[in-house]
């Protein structure tokens, strides 16, 4: 029992850690509404004519060939005489380009009837691993290459859905994070009520907050009282994607730094996981531990009846250093171990993304002239090698070669 100036002690670290939680979250909405007025939303910037022709495919020169001539989109030429385009005049041209090629050249990469839907889980239960901002760059990327992308914060913290303009504890209400679409009472919601539109033109979002810790609390009730619930709850995930399948070529799942039904769920929904790492040894010992537990729990669910067959499973070396040696050691003995599951590309440590992280934003939201240039392209050079690594896998996954 605790005496009277212990329980004082509890009660007041209580009141603390709540007085800073609300403090905290004032600030940050202030902070917030600094940056972006309550009326204002976020918006994506424009490309330039070498950025769209990069995306698309094609020579910047063919671009300024069509503007002159008239053919495709409109697009914004400035006072310099140069032009620049949204993502929407990017995807236009796109549509304009496969109308008017040969058949055997296509410019939209939309899957069809015959390739399945990409359901990548991110995944690692180390904080600092890159999960966040690697989850986030991966879904641009591909949206600006064509795809149409479902990204889903499935952590608590909702980091991805605060880089895209989603503030947690002001912009999701109850019911509208995947919980809503995957709980056990009579209140579950389709989840193409959940899915939210984003300023990145074929990027919704499916946000994040605390309630999607519901889940991991209700999941082991269900499983002691209705055991038909048993057998079940790792493909409720997989089933709330279906009924949204045919309207994504991939589907992007940030999962929570921890290995419990979340994270459970969506490597049974996954057709491919990703699993983030930092070159450093306490965090490849805690990667091993996340394996072996992850082996273990997974055994449980395929016994269960539960698919675990991925097109692809990579790790992903994550805040490189070139230069420091004992990461090079690390990557060394990964690759001696892993193979060809370690991505070619590592994922450099830039202070680029850190810088466009203040303002909530990716590399790929800010423009070059915002940073230093040679700082800019290495670090956009390193995204694009990463993401088209993936971009790859993900097409020969469906045949594409």
């Amino acid at each position: 029992m605790d005496t009277p100036a212990l329980q004082f002690r509890s009660n007041a670290i209580n009141e603390l850690v709540g007085a800073h939680a609300r403090e905290l979250s004032a600030r940050l909405q202030a902070h917030r509404l600094q940056l972006f007025p309550p009326e204002a939303k976020k918006t994506l910037r424009r490309f330039s004519s070498l950025e769209a022709a990069k995306l698309i495919g094609v020579n910047d020169g063919y671009l300024r060939r069509l503007s002159l001539e008239k053919k495709g989109p409109a697009v914004e030429v400035g006072p310099n005489g140069r032009r620049s385009y949204t993502i929407g005049d990017i995807q236009s041209l796109r549509v304009y380009l496969d109308a008017s090629s040969k058949p055997d050249r296509k410019y939209i990469p939309f899957r069809n009837g015959a390739e399945h839907l990409q359901v990548i889980s991110v995944v690692n239960f180390k904080g600092g691993s890159g999960k966040t901002t690697t989850a986030a760059h991966l879904a641009q990327y591909l949206v600006l290459r064509g795809y149409r992308v479902l990204a889903i914060d499935l952590d608590p913290q909702a980091s991805l859905s605060a880089l895209h303009g989603v503030q947690p504890e002001f912009d999701v209400g109850e019911n509208e994070t995947l919980y809503g679409a995957i709980r056990y009472d009579d209140r579950r919601r389709p989840l193409s009520d959940i899915v939210r539109k984003t300023y990145f033109d074929n990027l919704s979002l499916i946000p994040g907050n605390l309630e999607l810790m519901e889940f991991e609390h209700e999941t082991p009730k269900a499983l002691m009282t209705d055991r038909h619930v048993e057998s079940m709850f790792f493909t409720r995930m997989d089933s709330a994607l279906a009924s949204v399948a045919d309207q994504y070529d991939v589907v992007v799942i940030d999962c929570p730094p921890q290995l419990g039904f979340l994270t459970m769920s969506a490597m049974c929904a996954a057709t491919a996981v990703l699993v983030t790492v930092h070159p450093q040894m306490l965090d490849v010992m805690s990667m091993c531990q996340f394996l072996i537990m992850t082996s273990d729990l997974l055994g449980v669910v395929a016994k269960a009846g539960g698919n675990m067959g991925y097109d692809w499973m990579r790790y992903l070396v994550t805040r490189y250093e070139p230069g420091d040696g004992p990461q090079n050691q690390m990557v060394s003995f990964m690759r001696s171990m892993f193979g060809e599951h370690v991505l070619n590309f590592p994922m450099l440590k830039s202070t680029a993304i850190a810088d466009a992280g203040i303002t909530k934003q990716t590399l790929y939201e800010v423009s070059r002239d915002q940073f230093t240039r040679s700082t800019y392209d290495r670090a956009i050079e390193a995204l694009d090698s990463v993401n088209g690594e993936i971009e790859q896998l993900i097409r020969s996954a469906w045949g594409r070669g």
